[in-house]
């Protein structure tokens, strides 16, 4: 026989596997095409990827180790992100995400977070003694003259909800990240622009001192919805690197 049939027949079988590959393309472009309508392309959608750890819209919890993101002052944010791909702040899952992030992304990203105005949760009641959170307050609100540590007030705002346009709040956020944050700075594992007022401020504290202002700081109630004052009540009480925005 003429090898024409087993020519064709080696065609066919080429054509069909070539149209079984077309065929599922098309449908992956079909479905594709189907959820890029469904899913908008917005910085809230990209931000999804956030709320593992930070909860819905960045809010998080007043329990555990995550900080609260929702209504935080723009230029902080910008700034704790900008410390993560530069080193300054060390977590590997905020790394990973942002290294390859550009400013004007970052910044974008900061932005939204900021924007949101949103309820936080009643405090947790604390477990710590009464004289713990006796000494916590008075860090917190007083300082300590003895080891020259200003009150944590003077910079953070009266209402220790943070001042425009980058010193964040401290109250409503877990006790358990106010310990581990001051921690790292006392062990410079945490590090800001220079000067790092954080890190001299940390040195001076011992382990209890962290511990108290934290107890107290974690079940402080959150006034006026926790937004951030616009300008500061007073003059700083050292200079600081990391809060310029």
């Amino acid at each position: 026989m003429s090898r024409f049939p087993l020519e064709c027949v080696t065609t066919l079988r080429s054509l069909r596997r070539m149209a079984i590959i077309l065929v599922a393309l098309l449908a992956v472009s079909a479905i594709d095409a189907r959820a890029a309508g469904a899913i908008p392309d917005t910085i809230a959608q990209r931000m999804l990827a956030c709320t593992p750890c930070h909860g819905k819209d960045g809010r998080a919890t007043n329990a555990g180790y995550f900080p609260r993101l929702a209504g935080k002052p723009a230029g902080y944010l910008y700034n704790q992100l900008v410390n993560f791909r530069e080193g300054r702040r060390s977590y590997a899952p905020m790394v990973d995400l942002i290294e390859h992030l550009s400013d004007p992304y970052l910044r974008e990203i900061a932005a939204h977070f900021a924007s949101l105005d949103l309820p936080y949760p009643s405090p947790t009641p604390s477990r710590a003694s009464a004289q713990v959170l006796q000494r916590g307050e008075r860090l917190v609100l007083q300082g300590d003259t003895e080891k020259n540590v200003p009150a944590c007030a003077h910079c953070h705002g009266r209402a220790l909800t943070g001042v425009e346009p980058a010193i964040p709040g401290l109250v409503g956020l877990p006790r358990d990240y106010l310990t581990g944050q001051l921690g790292a700075w006392k062990a410079g594992q945490r590090h800001a622009a220079a000067p790092d007022c954080m890190a001299q401020i940390a040195a001076k504290l011992t382990s209890d001192d962290i511990a108290a202002a934290a107890a107290w700081l974690s079940s402080r109630p959150v006034p006026d919805r926790g937004k951030p004052a616009p300008t500061a009540q007073r003059p700083m009480p050292m200079s600081c690197g990391g809060v310029q925005p």
